[in-house]
């Protein structure tokens, strides 16, 4: 038991075990754990907020569901009186995260990093209060140091450590070219926590090696060490690679809610779970509740899966459009009737033309082998019937409804 736990109440004990509970939800590893508690112990004794630190490259600006899962547990601090320290990495961000790279990664320009930064704000006050957020630029202590304090801050570190990174030892392994810039940002990431003097560190698992260095370069410059708590990587729709846009397995928190709610239900049964305890704002007893009533059939995973859909889009877009994308997939999909608002599109083309080509002049899909393939998997309907024959000939009429898949709609108007 730590010092600050000895001095507190029986109260103020039971709101670090409320804390320490909430905090810990989903984390897939704490570095260390009993440090956290300890720190919990202290600004609850003391009454002041702790220091929660995430750092940003702002190199990819389209936030995705994958992006909240750290974002999630900032919410969790930030809700609990704790100060959300966004450090935006407009210094090392024009070096680039080496993290999970074969080759070096692009280094991105000023005006790259400020519009990216820009747009990540809009986009991260949908989970926090940015109001609340102290934000802070690493180029104003990165750009101030010179190559004195540069060489000075490389030997606090060996190059044997700085080796240990997976990446880097991959590219060794396959006689990739590492240049020397690289293991500067490890340095750089480590110093911005002695400059904030934060408190924990949120990140990825992927960020396991860079997080360690903000505790490294603490303790080498005389301060406290930060508490590391990663999070665990979130699974795309496809249930297997890491949610991504370039792998087209995610679900973007800008997409409007019925196409939220429907990619949603595309969700694998087996990843319900864990979508319920990252991604929504339910209390880890809510989550463990619909974990027992899942594995006891309880709660049937359709029910579970609709649910799970309903929440993402009310936290995204509110109660009423989460309450108006359940009836509309229920109306559409469960159900096998159109929905009542249909984009409409005025055709001025010609008035006959192959269901190729008409798919892909509508843009519903990209080339005429995607639509090939819809056709043959039955995902092609005019007018509510089934396209069977790749070759058809389309007559363009006013008012004619095509189909593409389960969520695309499109009314021609002539």
């Amino acid at each position: 038991m730590s010092e600050s736990n000895k001095k507190l109440t029986e109260e103020q004990l039971q709101e670090v075990k409320r804390q320490l509970t909430i905090y810990s939800q989903g984390v897939q590893e704490i570095i260390p754990t009993e440090e956290l508690e300890a720190k919990i112990a202290k600004s609850v004794y003391e009454n002041r907020p702790l220091k929660i630190k995430l750092g940003l490259d702002p190199s990819a600006p389209d936030v995705h569901l994958g992006h909240t899962v750290v974002l999630n547990k900032m919410r969790q601090f930030q809700e609990n009186g704790h100060v959300i320290q966004l450090i935006i990495g407009d210094f090392t961000g024009k070096i680039g995260d080496p993290t999970g790279k074969s080759v070096a990664r692009k280094q991105l320009t000023d005006e790259e990093v400020k519009h990216n930064a820009k747009t990540y704000f809009e986009q991260f006050a949908k989970v926090i209060d940015m109001d609340k957020v102290e934000l802070r630029y690493n180029s104003k202590w990165l750009s101030q140091l010179n190559f004195e304090d540069v060489i000075q801050l490389a030997g606090k570190i060996t190059v044997a450590r700085l080796l240990e990174r997976d990446d880097f030892e991959e590219r060794i392994a396959f006689n990739k070219p590492i240049s020397l810039h690289e293991f500067f940002y490890p340095l750089m990431q480590g110093y911005d926590s002695v400059m904030v003097e934060c408190d924990i560190e949120l990140g990825g698992t992927d960020q396991h090696f860079n997080i360690l260095m903000g505790r490294h370069f603490q303790e080498k410059y005389g301060k406290e060490k930060q508490v590391a708590l990663l999070m665990p990587l979130l699974e795309g729709l496809d249930g297997v690679e890491k949610m991504s846009k370039s792998k087209k397995n995610y679900i973007g928190i800008d997409e409007s809610p019925q196409e939220m709610y429907g990619k949603a239900m595309s969700i694998p049964d087996e990843l319900m779970s864990k979508y319920f305890e990252l991604v929504t704002d339910f209390t880890p007893d809510k989550v463990k509740t619909i974990k027992e009533d899942l594995k006891s059939d309880i709660l049937h995973p359709r029910d579970a899966k609709m649910l799970l859909a309903k929440t993402i889009v009310r936290m995204y877009h509110g109660k009423a459009e989460a309450e108006k994308a359940e009836e509309h997939f229920v109306t559409v999909f469960q159900k096998g009737t159109m929905p009542d608002e249909i984009p409409v599109v005025t055709w001025k083309g010609q008035d006959e033309l192959s269901i190729l080509d008409l798919v892909v002049k509508l843009e519903l899909l990209s080339s005429k082998s995607e639509v090939r393939r819809m056709i043959n998997n039955n995902g092609i309907k005019l007018n509510g019937e089934k396209v069977e024959d790749p070759q058809l000939e389309v007559l363009i009429t006013d008012g004619l409804v095509v189909q593409v898949g389960k969520r695309k709609f499109i009314k021609i108007k002539k």
